[in-house]
């Protein structure tokens, strides 16, 4: 069902199709808090191992999974305009894509070392085990990325119930495969964070294979006909056109959180500890305005694929709405649960103690986050993503990262520290003013590209039209 549909209520479609995305979300942060919470029982090499292997991984394929996802606004905007057989053809360009991806994204994860460098000095027995766990992730790499394409034409259908149920069929095997694997057994031998790689790469698998069986025997899909023809440049230009500013903003965002930990960590062992305490929470949170934007750019994607530029305005609107509502919801828990909330996450006072001063300004930068995501979201809906990318480059890089270190830790380190005694009482001034600085790159994306926005839906009243990809 598509918003063109059901024109009076866009946002109950948002909501239809939002939450089975939040679910995936979250079945997706649970994988990682297996590995983390299973590995750290066995000792702290493998767990070091495999914090580092995480992180590394984790940013390759968040880029690569951003390219992907430019499938989404283009197979949307076929189905909208009911070219199902262009939906499915476009699928199948972005198979070979993805196989691309694979390929170039699994070569770097076979050099551990290049990126241990900028680590410093690593125990050769770490950087052993680093050196598995990324072997069996770059396997487990084309999996994922095969699976990403399924998953973006489901949400660009409206159909991602089915996405749904796999993600959360395949805890169940993750928590399976990770006992045997790590910990040994049945003729096994323990294998630490290597088996929580080895783990990842048999699930992938099986996600992959559960997601075409769907694809092939589910009629909502069956009527794109989804088929993998010969690559055709032309698909393949549009898709990178589009996927690669998407990619690049998806890096920005993860690099942004790692840039931040680097920083910290200056400030101590507890600091380092209170501030992975929030950033985690606020990936938690993120979740949320994060579902509601992809399904709002979906079904505004199908609207402008039809046409329907008033279809498509009305969503957006909706879309920012519930996105508004959802953070206001997310921030009253914030503020009335804040002790609960860190004592959750830690048993050490001194660390408990930085991590409720940095929390201070949770409620604050969420909001700011939020309403970035859904920005940037329904730019994309209509097959913006460069202006995006650039905004992102110059207030969230340039403001945030880098005014940040110039304010926190660089040539005026100290000068925000009034802002930081009256946003984050108690905290490190380092630490809230990285922070700080954060949340007005966020606060300033968010506003540019609204004002985008704004320009795009003066220029379909003058009947210019939605701008092009390349915009």
């Amino acid at each position: 069902m598509s918003t063109t549909q059901a024109p009076s209520a866009p946002w109950r479609v948002i909501l239809q199709q939002a939450w089975p995305i939040l679910v995936s979300a979250w079945a997706g942060i649970v994988f990682a808090v297996l590995d983390t919470a299973m590995v750290g029982h066995t000792d702290a090499i493998d767990l070091q191992a495999m914090a580092l292997g995480a992180s590394i991984y984790i940013t390759v394929f968040v880029g690569l999974m951003g390219v992907i996802h430019a499938l989404i606004p283009i197979i949307a905007q076929h189905f909208g305009a009911r070219r199902l057989d262009q939906a499915g053809q476009a699928w199948g360009q972005g198979v070979w894509l993805a196989l691309v991806l694979s390929a170039l994204g699994g070569t770097t994860l076979l050099f551990p070392d290049t990126w241990l460098s900028l680590s410093g000095s690593i125990e050769p027995a770490v950087r052993q085990r680093v050196a598995g766990y990324l072997v069996a992730l770059a396997l487990a790499l084309p999996s994922a990325l095969l699976f990403r394409t399924i998953y973006a034409m489901a949400t660009a259908i409206s159909h991602t119930r089915g996405v749904m149920l796999i993600n959360l069929g395949s805890i169940a095997f993750k928590l399976l495969f990770n006992t045997w694997f790590i910990f040994g057994g049945l003729g096994l031998e323990p294998m630490g964070a290597v088996g929580a790689g080895a783990a990842t790469l048999v699930v992938n698998w099986m996600m992959l294979a559960a997601g075409l069986w769907m694809v092939r025997r589910q009629p909502a899909f069956r009527a794109l006909r989804p088929r993998v023809g010969r690559p055709r440049w032309q698909d393949q230009k549009e898709l990178l056109r589009l996927g690669l500013p998407m990619g690049g903003s998806y890096l920005i965002e993860v690099c942004a959180f790692s840039f931040m930990a680097l920083l910290v960590a200056r400030d101590g062992l507890y600091a380092s500890g209170a501030q992975q305490i929030l950033a985690n929470l606020i990936a938690l949170c993120y979740m949320l305005p994060m579902s509601l934007s992809l399904s709002t750019a979906s079904l505004a994607a199908q609207s402008v694929g039809a046409r329907a530029l008033d279809a498509a305005r009305r969503t957006g609107l909706h879309g920012i709405g519930l996105v508004l509502a959802g953070a206001v919801l997310t921030n009253l828990i914030l503020i009335g649960a804040q002790r609960p909330i860190v004592f959750a996450y830690t048993n050490d006072m001194q660390v408990a103690v930085i991590a409720l001063a940095l929390l201070q300004i949770a409620p604050w930068f969420h909001f700011c986050d939020a309403m970035h995501c859904i920005g940037a979201y329904i730019l994309r809906a209509y097959k913006i993503a460069m202006v995006p990318l650039i905004l992102q480059i110059t207030a969230l890089t340039g403001l945030g990262l880098v005014g940040g270190w110039w304010l926190g830790y660089g040539p005026r380190a100290g000068a925000l520290a009034p802002a930081a005694d009256w946003f984050m009482p108690g905290a490190p001034v380092g630490a809230a003013t990285m922070w700080i600085m954060a949340m007005a790159g966020l606060a300033l994306t968010a506003l540019l590209l609204f004002g985008w926005y704004a320009y795009v839906l003066r220029r379909q009243r003058r009947g210019a039209g939605a701008p092009r990809a390349t915009r």
